[in-house]
């Protein structure tokens, strides 16, 4: 079908995730659209900003629908707003 969409093509899902470092227990946020990819680049230590804090374990994540809304919720976690909320989250997640 030429300049449509596929209904029946698979959705692709963007994952705002909350990282905490086993060394010095801080977090990090983040996006991707692969999960599982993005965790294990984190902790082989491809990722410059989390490279000396491995290893790192996941405490939390969303999904979204579009890479837009992925980039504004981890935007709004790095406020001091979003701070207080991510702290309720981690704490109910039992991290």
């Amino acid at each position: 079908m030429v300049g449509g969409s596929n209904p029946s093509a698979p959705t692709m899902l963007y994952f705002v995730y909350i990282l905490q470092s086993l060394k010095d227990k801080k977090y990090y946020i983040g996006f991707s659209s692969n999960l599982q990819e993005r965790l294990s680049r984190h902790n082989l230590g491809l990722s410059k900003s989390t490279k000396g804090r491995r290893p790192l374990k996941l405490v939390y994540y969303e999904k979204f629908n579009s890479k837009k809304e992925a980039i504004n919720r981890e935007k709004y976690f790095k406020t001091y707003k979003g701070w207080k909320e991510r702290q309720n989250l981690i704490k109910n997640t039992g991290a």
